[in-house]
């Protein structure tokens, strides 16, 4: 099998989404390495050095983001989508997480089940446990948002939802966009608990049917709806290789080696808004070469006053923060699709800087 390295990072928290109740506790955290490979045979990228013995899903791992409007709004597009292929058929959703989107399904009029080990609640229609053959479970469509990428064999993986289906169903697959983070230099985009990395085009080698497929939420998520009946082995032509950008640490790198961003005796105070994968990265990046970050700010209360894993940085909430944090505090938001939530729900207060390196 022939691997071409594309980017490798050291000792990132090896579950970014996973809150902790002290600094001490988040510092110390299970931490591994991300070396970025394309396999030349199939064209897939993936993490050649993840070990997934070291991830435990548990209830302190939060990545429910649907407390925005913005992705609340996000979730209407993807049902639309959904709607067009599933309209009345039963659904299974793999990975459901806190289970929002199911409940919005269900509320929309569809028989469907989920499935997450990490699920909190008391709903009859979620299972909590790992998608398996044993549960017994299938149905006439299969919704998979954010999964594919978290599993170390996703062809097999796919297989085995295939099987469990019967061979057969259409399947509705959401993951984040590799040429997005490529042309935006988002190094923070690349963590340990995501082993794969997809682009359209690696749907079209995966499946022999694509119905449908494309871009949401600005560009950085990937969608595609297939037959779960063609799936096979991926094979790549010289065209699937990627170009990786060299200068892909520019990314964060102006930041760190802006003139505000430095740690000085007499230095501003310094925020991250948005306390998930990417702020977790971010902030990590941002403690390793020496800049001060006061506090985090996030929207999700199950975040709120626990500590980010490997920086130790603690979240507030925006009340907590606009008392915390003087006028013109630099604060750097993680995802440029919630700026307008953002200036808003923080009165434009603050001096926002958006993180993405500007598309070339």
């Amino acid at each position: 099998m022939s691997h071409r390295e594309l980017f490798r990072a050291e000792q990132l928290p090896v579950l970014q989404n996973k809150m902790f109740s002290t600094a001490e506790e988040a510092v110390v955290c299970t931490k591994g390495d991300v070396v970025l490979v394309q396999d030349m045979e199939t064209g897939m990228v993936f993490n050649s050095a993840f070990d997934p013995e070291l991830l435990d899903y548990s209830d302190d791992y939060q990545n429910e983001q649907a407390c925005s409007a913005v992705f609340q709004a996000h979730l209407h597009a993807a049902t639309v989508i959904v709607d067009r292929y599933f309209q009345g058929k039963t659904l299974i959703e793999v990975g459901c997480g806190k289970g929002y989107f199911l409940k919005h399904l269900r509320e929309s009029g569809y028989v469907i089940t989920g499935i997450d080990p990490a699920y909190e609640g008391t709903s009859p229609h979620i299972v909590k446990a790992r998608f398996e053959m044993g549960l017994g479970l299938s149905s006439e469509g299969v919704v998979l948002r954010h999964v594919l990428e978290h599993m170390r064999d996703p062809i097999e993986f796919l297989s085995r939802i295939a099987s469990a289906n019967g061979g057969k169903g259409l399947i509705y697959i959401e993951v984040p966009c590799f040429d997005w983070i490529c042309r935006h230099r988002a190094l923070f985009d690349v963590f340990y608990e995501h082993v794969n990395y997809f682009r359209l085009a690696d749907f079209t080698r995966i499946f022999g049917a694509v119905l449908e497929s494309g871009h949401l939420f600005g560009g950085q998520y990937l969608y595609a709806v297939a037959d779960l009946a063609t799936l096979h082995s991926p094979h790549a032509t010289a065209r699937d290789a990627i170009d990786f950008p060299q200068d892909f640490i520019a990314g964060v790198g102006r930041h760190i080696c802006s003139r505000e961003a430095r740690s000085t005796e007499s230095r501003s105070q310094q925020a991250i808004w948005g306390g998930a994968s990417k702020g977790v990265i971010f902030a990590l990046y941002m403690k390793r070469a020496g800049v001060v970050i006061d506090c985090v700010i996030d929207i999700n209360p199950a975040k709120q006053g626990k500590y980010l894993a490997a920086s130790g940085v603690r979240v507030s909430s925006p009340q907590e923060a606009l008392a915390l944090l003087q006028p013109e505090t630099d604060v750097f938001v993680m995802n440029s699709n919630y700026l307008n939530e953002i200036v808003v729900q923080s009165n434009n207060r603050f001096r926002y800087l958006t993180v993405e390196h500007d598309e070339l």
